[in-house]
């Protein structure tokens, strides 16, 4: 290629540069113009949570009322800070605020997932999935595993859930949440000043002696055998203690 062919290609790819940027810059001008009529919201209810609405979410976005979008040119309308107002409220894991092509807001809402409630005088509250604490809600009371602690067991300042010893209850608690039979099937969780954990079951008079949150697959598998197998022959009222907390041994008395 001789060099007037090349200087040639350098200038049309040039121009062509700038009229794409040309036509982006046009486009993102015509686009902030656009004028915002509508606000749509959709809240994922994957688990069956109604810890928030519409009308929440709304209020989030338009400071209760007083700044509406409906109305506002797109370039007056900070997406960023509409989805971090949204993501203030305990209830809510993550959010999205977009705009579509005809200029009209879309924000899209995950709830966080309470797996159990703690019940004690001083404190009464859900913990989600990650060992967060959430407030209890007027709008809606999610069916988890109640837990109750010895008040020996006093939180970290990041929570009794949250620090290296915390975790493994969280484990459990995950396990729990996750398994249908179990989730079911247990109706309290109790967890004693030495941490260790004790179960009320749905069905039955008897206590499950848990031990502490270690081998928790293994200990559940003993007690599957025991509810699908013995149990429903033996009679659900037989016993009133069941241990698992031991290796290789199940103790009913």
């Amino acid at each position: 290629m001789g060099l007037n062919s090349r200087i040639k290609s350098l200038i049309f790819a040039g121009c062509s540069i700038i009229s794409i940027g040309a036509l982006a810059g046009f486009s993102s001008s015509r686009q902030n113009e656009k004028i915002c009529e509508k606000v749509t919201i959709t809240i994922d209810n994957e688990y069956n949570n109604y810890f928030i609405g519409d009308k929440e979410v709304l209020g989030l976005l338009t400071r209760e009322g007083e700044r509406k979008l409906e109305g506002l040119p797109n370039q007056d309308i900070d997406l960023k800070n509409l989805e971090k107002r949204i993501e203030a409220h305990k209830f809510v894991k993550d959010a999205e605020v977009y705009r579509g092509l005809d200029g009209n807001i879309q924000v899209f809402v995950k709830q966080n997932r309470p797996i159990a409630r703690i019940i004690r005088s001083d404190q009464n509250v859900y913990i989600d999935a990650e060992g967060n604490i959430l407030p209890l809600s007027d709008r809606y009371t999610a069916r988890v595993i109640p837990i109750t602690k010895s008040a020996l067991l006093q939180p970290t300042d990041k929570g009794f859930f949250r620090d290296s010893l915390g975790q493994s209850y969280l484990s459990l608690l995950q396990f729990i949440e996750e398994d249908e039979f179990w989730k079911a099937q247990l109706a309290q969780m109790h967890i004693d000043g030495k941490g260790k954990v004790s179960f009320l079951p749905q069905v039955g008079e008897h206590t499950i002696e848990f031990g502490k949150p270690v081998k928790v697959e293994e200990k559940f598998k003993k007690l599957a055998i025991l509810y699908k197998e013995v149990l429903p022959t033996m009679g659900w009222d037989r016993y009133k203690r069941v241990n698992v907390e031991f290796e290789d041994q199940i103790i009913c008395e």
